[in-house]
């Protein structure tokens, strides 16, 4: 029986099979004889999630453009189909050909959230791959890439290399380099030295790292002979309409969670958030233009199907033709009832156009994000939106037929008090009295309110990287306040993030190569898919940390002295240290810093040559 069978006898046993079938509409399928490399792509997560993200179709399709290369797709097995594929000795498989996972040349793997790691030592094992890169002599190179990567350091054993900031030049730069090492006949290793001379590639074994008495860093420095920089810069792709975007997608069988057309409409964020880290990593800003979008629309409707098109960056509103363009898209689409829709948005952009066109085919929820409850709180976190801002977009939104509305907040913000968390609730009040203040006769049916409040997470390469995050007890007892006073609002329903969970991501994402073990550790207990409220197992990541000797709030839960070195101290993400750290004094003194679209910020992208422009 070839493994193919086996594989088709595994999926009538479990859960949802569709997870594992492959053979979708608009996969690529090319005969590994006619290419030169085989490059396998992981989402350590679930199939649903994993086809929902917008990186790994772009990476798919700019990979199986080149006559030389294939990509074919790789998630984690759910538990049931883990247990079954170890019970019968089945190697992780890819979707397209159902080939082993460790036969392929290169390994890619997206690194959008800590709480995925104990799935990439899950994929790893399943594979018959070795865990640490320093113990295979065989098989393909792991490359881990994606926001994630941006302190790559507990990752650092198990991984060849990584690649910082965007993949659409630097992932053909790997796949180019790899053809010219396996050409040579070279030892292993050559190609890590070949690799870590292309922009943006960190290889983590060709660094030393040195610690002080009190556990923090002294130093990292390359080892000598490798020829690994002393800092690694990001990748940066400067002009986004020439770059490369699929025009074709695959077509899951089954449901994903963003079932949808994603345009991407421009890439980086001006607004300066102090504790959000894409809106730093992914500096500069860079548009696709108008006309590349409805080319790219036209033709992925065309190849889909779909129904959706949503409008994707880290903050769309500011796009500077959206009305334009929503407008455009409604009357090109509207025929077909395909629906425009918008992520979450800012509440001071003045979207009152936009929303008129976008509804005119389906409404959705208004999704706005004000992050904190009082204007002084949004001052720390440089947010730039008041309350003002707030109300006008709403009843904006209420006149044009919403009725349905998601706020996003976080809850432990650095200088958060109880007067800051009662703030939401107040709020969530105000949201409420803009619809009811409509006549009746305006108002669409059904009001809902969401509040979200997520916990938050101190991240590398923000001004907040120094922060420490608040213990366990006092952020439930701020939700459990929060909760208590919403619960006084008719038609608000709220909900909130387990404190443990983001405890542990705020221990990885600050956290350096000691951790290792501890991931290691925790991983052979038993945990994988960590960012599932179900799986989580926070009392055998507690044990892994004590069993390794770590204290698990050294990392999470102490402030940073202003001059420790970071676990990421020798990488670069455009943001420079000495702007990061003066936006982390202003914070503390509630100072804002204004959008650097009103005028340069120096926040030290200049450096990157075409960035800025």
């Amino acid at each position: 029986m070839n493994l193919s069978e086996r594989i088709d006898r595994l999926l009538e046993r479990v859960e949802k099979p569709v997870r594992y079938m492959g053979g979708e509409y608009g996969c690529v399928v090319k005969d590994p004889a006619s290419v030169d490399v085989r490059y396998a792509f992981l989402f350590p997560d679930t199939y649903e999630v994993g086809m929902s993200h917008l990186g790994m179709k772009i990476l798919y399709h700019t990979i199986n453009a080149r006559d030389d290369a294939l990509c074919e797709r790789v998630f984690s097995p759910w538990v049931d189909m883990a247990t079954l594929m170890r019970e019968e000795n089945v190697p992780l498989f890819t979707l397209e050909s159902r080939s082993p996972v460790r036969e392929f040349d290169l390994l890619g793997v997206t690194l959008q959230y800590e709480m995925s790691f104990s799935n990439i030592l899950e994929a790893l094992d399943l594979a018959g791959i070795p865990l640490r890169s320093a113990d295979r002599t065989s098989g393909p190179f792991v490359i881990c890439g994606g926001p994630c990567a941006f302190n790559p350091e507990p990752l650092a054993p198990f991984v060849d290399l990584f690649v910082l900031g965007d993949g659409e030049v630097s992932t053909h730069q790997t796949i180019d380099v790899y053809r010219q090492w396996k050409a040579s006949g070279l030892p292993r290793e050559e190609y890590l030295r070949m690799a870590a001379q292309i922009p943006g590639v960190y290889v983590p074994s060709f660094y030393d790292v040195s610690y002080n008495p009190d556990g923090t860093i002294a130093a990292i420095e390359p080892k000598e002979g490798t020829g690994a920089p002393k800092v690694v810069y990001k990748a940066l792709v400067n002009d986004l309409t020439r770059a490369d975007y699929p025009e074709k997608l695959i077509v899951p069988y089954g449901e994903v969670v963003h079932n949808r057309i994603m345009l991407e409409i421009f890439r980086g964020c001006t607004r300066g958030c102090r504790f959000c880290q894409a809106g730093m990593i992914y500096r500069p800003v860079r548009e696709r233009s108008m006309e590349r979008l409805l080319e790219l629309a036209e033709k992925l409707v065309r190849a889909t199907g779909y129904d959706e098109i949503s409008l994707m960056s880290l903050s769309s509103g500011d796009y500077s033709c959206l009305p334009e363009l929503a407008r455009e898209m409604v009357q090109r689409f509207s025929a077909k009832r395909v629906k425009i829709s918008l992520p979450s948005q800012r509440i001071d952009n003045v979207l009152t156009d936009t929303l008129k066109e976008t509804q005119k085919v389906r409404k959705t929820a208004l999704t706005l994000a004000p992050e904190a409850g009082t204007q002084r709180l949004r001052d720390v976190i440089n947010k730039g939106v008041t309350e003002e801002d707030l109300v006008r977009s709403v009843t904006d939104a209420f006149e044009q037929g919403w009725s349905a509305v998601k706020l996003y907040f976080m809850i432990g913000l650095p200088t958060e008090t109880d007067e800051d968390v009662l703030g939401i609730a107040r709020l969530a009040a105000l949201v409420r009295s803009c619809y009811l203040s409509l006549p009746k006769e305006k108002r669409a049916p059904g009001l809902r309110i969401t509040v979200s409040a997520s916990v938050f997470v101190p991240k590398n390469f923000t001004p907040f990287q120094w922060a420490a995050q608040l213990k366990s007890e006092e952020v439930t007892r701020r939700q459990q306040l929060l909760k208590r006073e919403l619960a006084k609002i008719k038609g608000v329903e709220f909900k909130y993030h387990a404190m443990d969970l983001s405890y542990v991501e705020a221990v990885f994402a600050r956290g350096d190569r000691r951790l290792a073990d501890a991931l290691e550790r925790a991983w052979r207990l038993g945990c994988r898919f960590d960012g599932w409220s179900d799986q989580f197992r926070s009392d055998l990541w507690r044990q892994a940390f004590a069993e390794c000797g770590l204290d698990a709030d050294f990392y999470a839960c102490r402030e940073h002295a202003d001059d420790e070195v970071f676990p990421w101290e020798h990488l670069d993400a455009g943001v420079s240290r000495e702007f990061l750290l003066r936006e982390w004094k202003k914070a503390q003194k509630g100072e804002r810093t204004q959008d650097c679209r009103m005028g340069c910020v120096g926040c030290g992208m200049r450096r990157y040559e075409g960035a800025c422009q």
